[in-house]
């Protein structure tokens, strides 16, 4: 089942059919004790609704969304490279192979685009990119309830300038991007599930990557029970689990750019650079 914000509120798809929500609140769906037996009981006990999906949102509304980094091989070599000339490039070595993870803030709901809207680069950013990522949809007692696609966008320059700059590279209005909706699962991701990624300028493919999530060297239960040491979510929070798909250093994303991420059994997030 995949649980969208829509325009006209809160419904969950299920067989390609959609049945609408009573509940209003995201924050509440999340702190269910069973979010998937409410979501379950509903498409069993209910009509689908008629018409086409109404326009998406982002979903997410009072959680925090926050991210981590270097799960993959292929990211710890992107960080140690963009950062060498500035000697931070042992730093990621270091925390790949750590026990402690990475884990860094990345917005609140308004810093967030939706689908088919558009994310940022920053102004002060000379090679700019998005990081296509699986991102863990966890209640406020620390259960992973679902998952959902998230674009960390991204200041490469800025970040390889001084690992100290990270938040500066990292976190600016729109510089998240999530959906298009929220697979709600009790079981794990699959390893098998593949992650890609097309970037599409003036119509024409300018590049495309794919990972498997058997790639990602962290397990996610282990990054969200870091997450949740001495913190709180009173309406739980997104934790994007890290990229392992880069473009090459020569790319850098251009205004009016498309992004196009799509994970298995999720669906596909479409956003446009501004």
């Amino acid at each position: 089942m995949i649980l969208y914000r829509t325009q006209n509120g809160l419904l969950v798809a299920n067989d390609n059919r959609f049945f609408s929500v009573s509940e209003t609140s995201l924050d509440a769906l999340l702190g269910h004790e069973d979010l998937h037996g409410y979501l379950s009981s509903i498409v069993e006990g209910s009509s689908p609704e008629s018409g086409e999906l109404p326009s998406l949102e982002a979903p997410i509304e009072h959680q925090e969304v926050w991210a981590s980094g270097v799960t993959y091989y292929r990211s710890r070599s992107a960080r140690i490279e963009e950062s060498k000339d500035a000697g931070g490039g042992d730093f990621y070595d270091r925390v790949y192979s750590a026990e402690r993870p990475e884990l860094f803030f990345k917005a609140v709901a308004h810093k967030v685009a939706g689908p088919h809207s558009k994310v940022h680069i920053r102004t002060d950013a000379r090679w700019s990119v998005p990081e296509p990522e699986l991102t863990l949809v966890v209640n406020p007692r620390g259960e992973i309830v679902g998952y959902t696609i998230g674009n960390d966008m991204s200041s490469r320059d800025i970040e390889g300038a001084n690992p100290l700059y990270l938040p500066q590279a990292k976190v600016y209005d729109r510089s998240c991007a999530l959906g298009p909706g929220i697979l709600i699962r009790n079981d794990p991701m699959p390893a098998s599930t593949v992650i890609s990624m097309e970037i599409l300028r003036a119509g024409n493919r300018e590049f495309s990557g794919a990972i498997h999530l058997s790639e990602m060297k962290r397990d996610p239960k282990t990054l969200v029970e870091y997450l949740y040491r001495d913190q709180s979510f009173p309406h739980g929070c997104f934790l994007l689990t890290g990229t392992g798909i880069i473009p090459p250093d020569a790319f850098t994303l251009q205004s009016g750019d498309e992004i196009r991420i799509s994970i298995g059994g999720i669906g596909t997030l479409v956003n446009f650079v501004e």
